[in-house]
């Protein structure tokens, strides 16, 4: 026994020694004065399967991590070139850095078309307008050496509070997959790369890099998975980010569950797996768990690679797997990259301008007091945000503008003669008494009034959260002060989100344009004017206070963790089936004429459970003027074991039709339409019984209705909750989910969620943890002062010190590794160092 072990004691170290002289410093791995012989250098190698087998330990850990902040790191020598190809941010456009500028998300970047985000996109209903935009971002990418968008964002709405909401397509997974598909499609058919993100429960900004989503598997199939699930299964996007935040304790940048076992394994995904900016925690256990490429650059990351190899912590095979799909990555997009190529900024604009127009919701028009008359002689146009709209998020996401036009300038333009008032500023609270005294003297003698409003980027952006429903308080004051003397107010909101309207039954009519892009201002006056007929609907739910929202309970919580608690019942899921009034539900749009729904037909009344089963129903323009109308179809469990919303939506078609015009939609719906993710077999399941088809201008307007039977093929067993979380049965009374039911369904206690102690801090502590010594508070308000210096004339100025408090010691750019070992010795106060 002690000779076997000893020889493989041997063998071991054997095998150290031989790794050991494959390993070369990773900082000196890319050599490009190699000596290798004619033959060598004849016999190029052409895959990446090839030059991985020529590639040393190092080279390859040296690929394991960016150069830079947007490119992959080179490999040129003798016999072997791997090119550099760049990413950049590219939800709604392409923001591709300017060279000449500071190297990071403060930086201007080069001028590029700003499409609508995804927020306005979404509420188009209109899948066709998500390709096409894939497409054009794709063009200008080309144009500016990008072979990879950072885009499209397909996280759910969890809460109408999260900063980032604007970036997102939905609350519902049906939505958000079928434009995350339609982008994916749009931008890959040009050629360019795509980046689906954030993968995954990444559904909050504050603490968004250390939290832990705590989820049932269950409310992640069915919920938060579904959107990436289908891009990825019918898309394919070129690389999938990993998310910062961890899901039940594990961070995504290590989680094999999520990376390989879900997203390679179940659905197929044959491409990158890209970490976020900062979002790798441990690099070993991330190639392990399948986390191919880590960004941006960190040579010291690199080092623990190769080190790991050579120790045997992480086997050669694993590294292998990781590097030739970072290969594969490279050539296929240098294959794609052009040098001259030039793109179609005006056709782009005009495709801005449509999606604009068609993303907007007219939201109330009593007296039909829209459309306006072009002529606008006894009209008053309020407020700033005519003059200086905001018409994109702020973050990392935002755009330089090629063609930025606002209300006004589009009035100055055609020649339309109005009248003007500020009315607010943009700062903070938006309220001045001069310009709302100025403003509510001219309002006195106008026909009509029309007031720009919404939220500024100080209360909606990347890097933190809301933490109420309100537009700026200035401005609600000036809406209600001038609807006091003024009967005929028309108000056009520019958010990224929902928000409460204390003004809404003092005003004839709010068109909310959402953000509209660069071309909002031309949107805005397409809209108010009649000259595009609005047939944008919600893709989300107005609520009327925060606290009817469920989820909202348990947002954003922490210190350590945040718990999902509502389960399945997010946004139209929990307030249809609670019966909660709101400001305006899921699918609601407004229009200049009228619809009517009729002839619902289905081509089958009992189907087993793998059938397909077509909808169809005619859809009338009763109105008289052209216009589209975005039909939706819900499917309704009448009565099951496990708990259900009150209904889901399983498909939707967009038609656009003359007055008098009628025509037939067909919708197909799979077996995916009636089942549920059962946590028993680990798989979908399908309850056999009646199914209600419920088809639809809202999720509470609905117009025509079915029901079919379907069987179950298999009978298997269906988890009751009945007696064990009765809470989900009777959501609609439940003001908090008691902790037993929540972990009842997660199948483990709750963890906890207590602030870290002295003693406890590491490197995933935030700089607000460390607060609670003395010497943590000098390193926070040290990067507090930074940040300042940093965000000074900045546009992302409140993301940037914002984040400040959030900020893990481990991403703090100035700590080496051996200074954080320092720096966390001395907070601690102990010998803990990591």
């Amino acid at each position: 026994m002690s000779k076997n072990n000893g020889a493989g004691k041997t063998a071991k170290n054997t095998a150290a020694k031989e790794l050991s002289e494959r390993v070369s410093d990773v900082n000196t791995a890319v050599s490009d004065d190699e000596e290798k012989s004619p033959e060598r250098i004849s016999d190029k190698p052409k895959t990446a399967k090839e030059i991985l087998a020529r590639l040393s330990v190092a080279e390859k850990a040296s690929l394991a991590s960016g150069k830079g902040f947007w490119e992959t790191r080179e490999i040129d020598k003798v016999g072997i070139s791997i090119p550099s190809v760049t990413m950049t941010d590219g939800p709604h456009g392409i923001r591709k850095a300017d060279e000449t500028k500071r190297n990071n998300i403060m930086q201007l970047s080069h001028k590029a078309t700003c499409f609508p985000p995804a927020v306005t996109v979404a509420s188009s209903w209109n899948r066709g307008l998500a390709r096409d935009m894939g497409k054009a971002i794709a063009e200008e990418a080309k144009s500016l050496g990008v072979t990879t968008v950072l885009g499209p964002g397909v996280n759910i709405k969890r809460s109408p509070l999260c900063g980032r909401n604007f970036e997102y397509y939905s609350e519902d997974p049906y939505v958000a997959g079928e434009f995350g598909t339609a982008f994916v499609n749009g931008v890959q058919s040009r050629g360019i790369g795509t980046s689906l993100k954030h993968y995954a429960a990444n559904n909050q900004e504050k603490l968004r890099m250390s939290v832990s989503a705590e989820v049932d598997e269950r409310t992640m199939r069915e919920i938060y998975l579904p959107a990436f699930e289908k891009t990825v299964k019918e898309a394919q996007p070129t690389t999938v980010m990993c998310s910062y935040n961890k899901i039940n304790g594990t961070y995504l940048s290590e989680n094999k569950k999520y990376l390989t076992d879900i997203l390679r394994n179940e659905w197929g995904f044959k491409g990158l797996v890209v970490s976020d900016w900062g979002a790798v925690n441990d690099r070993v256990r991330g190639i392990e768990a399948g986390l191919d490429l880590e960004m941006p650059h960190s040579s010291d990351n690199d080092k623990l690679v190769a080190d790991a190899v050579m120790t045997g912590e992480l086997s050669e095979d694993a590294l292998d797997a990781t590097t030739e799909r970072v290969i594969n990555f490279a050539l296929n997009c240098k294959r794609n990259e052009y040098t001259d190529y030039k793109a179609d900024f005006e056709t782009n604009h005009l495709l801005a301008r449509k999606i604009a127009g068609e993303g907007a919701v007219l939201l109330k028009n009593e007296d039909g007091i829209l459309p306006l008359q072009r002529d606008l002689g006894d009209c008053l146009i309020v407020g700033a945000l005519a003059k200086k709209p905001r018409y994109q998020g702020t973050g990392s996401s935002k755009i330089n503008p090629k063609n930025l036009i606002s209300f006004t300038e589009y009035l100055d333009r055609e020649g339309i003669s109005y009248k003007y008032c500020a009315g607010y500023t943009i700062k903070k609270t938006c309220y001045s008494k001069k310009l709302l005294l100025e403003a509510r003297n001219a309002a006195q003698n106008a026909k009509t009034v029309v007031i720009f409003a919404g939220l500024t980027s100080s209360f909606e952006s990347e890097g933190f959260d809301r933490t109420h429903l309100d537009i700026p308080a200035g401005q609600t004051a000036l809406i209600s002060e001038l609807a006091l003397v003024n009967k005929n107010i028309v108000v056009v909101l520019s958010t990224g989100a929902p928000v409460k309207m204390p003004f809404i039954g003092g005003v004839k009519a709010v068109l909310n344009l959402y953000l509209g892009g660069e071309a909002c201002g031309e949107a805005a006056a397409d809209l108010l004017f009649g000259a595009v007929n609005p047939s944008g609907k919600l893709s989300e739910t107005f609520p009327l206070a925060l606290d009817d929202v469920l989820a909202n309970k348990y947002f954003p919580m922490g210190p350590r963790t945040v718990e999902y608690r509502e389960n399945v019942f997010v946004g139209y899921r929990y307030f249809d089936t609670a019966k909660k009034s709101v400001l305006f539900p899921f699918g609601y749009g407004l229009s200049y004429t009228q619809f009517k729904y009729s002839n619902l037909q289905v081509d089958k009344e009992i189907i087993s459970e793998n059938d397909r089963l077509t909808v169809s129903f005619d859809i009338t323009n009763t109105g008289k003027v052209f216009g589209g109308e975005a039909a939706q179809v819900y499917v309704r469990d009448s009565e099951s074991i496990v708990f259900r919303p009150d209904k889901e939506l399983k498909g939707f078609e967009k038609v656009y039709l003359n007055p008098g015009e009628t025509k037939t939609v067909s919708v197909t719906l799979d077996r995916r339409a009636f089942a549920y993710y059962n946590v028993r077999i680990s798989d979908w399941a399908v309850e056999s019984g009646e199914f209600e088809i419920l088809v639809g201008s809202s999720s509470r307007d609905i117009l025509l209705s079915k029901t079919v039977t379907v069987r179950a093929e298999n009978e298997v067993s269906h988890p009751d909750y009945r007696k064990s979380a009765p809470s989900y049965y009777k959501i609609g009374s439940v003001l908090a989910v008691p902790d037993g039911d929540f972990e009842k369904l997660t199948g483990r206690p709750i963890n906890p969620n207590n602030p870290p102690q002295k003693g406890e801090f590491d490197k995933n502590s935030t700089l607000n943890d460390i607060r609670a010594v003395f010497f943590g508070k000098l390193i926070h308000a040290g990067a507090r002062l930074i940040a300042r210096l940093l965000a000074a004339g900045s546009e992302n100025k409140d993301m940037i010190l914002n984040s400040v408090d959030d900020m893990l010691i481990r991403n703090v750019g100035m700590f080496s590794p051996p200074l954080m070992k320092f720096l966390l010795k001395s907070i601690n106060g102990s010998k803990k160092s990591d």
